[in-house]
């Protein structure tokens, strides 16, 4: 079954607990975009010590936007998000002697490997992002050791972004390819795009704007989840 997952974007902790309860009672999981002002030009809140004070039952995830989040990883880890995603164009550029407190193995896919290793030793689910003009050969070498791969549909690190086309044949050479993965989309995604993201071969939506700049929240989930339906 495909999963509707709100992407949100807060600027402090209040409006990020405010977006939680809007969609609460309609889905099971939450994006939380992390953004540092580095790796993308936009700077959100932070802080994941934060969350133990949030009251939700929903699942958190934190898609991780920074230059380098072999730093704050563990932040993370120990925090209440169950998933990790981090972006493959950041890790690559991380050197290997900086991930010595990481480095249980080594091989193919280091770093990656090593990053989704210590998410698991905690229980934590570990997906790697990929910006639109980066090629899914880069999995290659780590695809067994990751829970998930989050496809950028448009620029990361800015909300209300129309979804590129390229993104569609990019999802079926990855379905095709590894025919098991799960696929999440993010940026762009609305109900005029929903049905050909699930034909591809999606299984998660990360949804922003189509859902926080509705003014009927319920409304908004309700009618992307009945394409869902219509789609699978």
């Amino acid at each position: 079954m495909v999963e509707i997952i709100p992407a949100i974007i807060a600027k402090d902790f209040n409006e990020l607990k405010a977006k939680i309860k809007l969609v609460e009672p309609f889905v099971r999981t939450v994006q939380i975009d992390v953004m540092d002002g580095v790796f993308v030009s936009n700077l959100t809140w932070n802080n994941p010590i934060e969350l133990e004070t949030l009251e939700t039952n929903l699942m958190l995830e934190a898609h991780l936007m920074v230059e380098n989040p072999h730093r704050v990883l563990n932040e993370w880890l120990n925090s209440r998000v169950k998933r990790v995603i981090l972006h493959w164009e950041a890790m690559e550029k991380i050197h290997n002697h900086e991930l010595l407190p990481y480095r249980t193995q080594v091989g193919a896919g280091f770093p990656v490997s090593n990053l989704a290793e210590e998410a698991h030793r905690n229980n934590k689910e570990f997906g790697v992002a990929l910006n639109l003009e980066t090629p899914i050969s880069v999995l290659d070498n780590f695809i067994n050791d990751i829970d998930m791969v989050l496809l950028m549909s448009a620029k990361p690190g800015e909300g209300g972004q129309k979804l590129q086309e390229e993104v569609f044949p990019k999802i079926s050479a990855l379905r095709q390819k590894y025919p098991d993965v799960k696929i999440g989309v993010d940026d762009g995604i609305n109900e005029q795009n929903v049905a050909r993201l699930i034909k591809a071969g999606a299984n998660f939506l990360a949804v922003g704007s189509a859902i926080f700049q509705n003014q009927d929240i319920e409304d908004s989930i309700k009618k992307l989840k009945v394409l869902l339906i219509e789609n699978n």
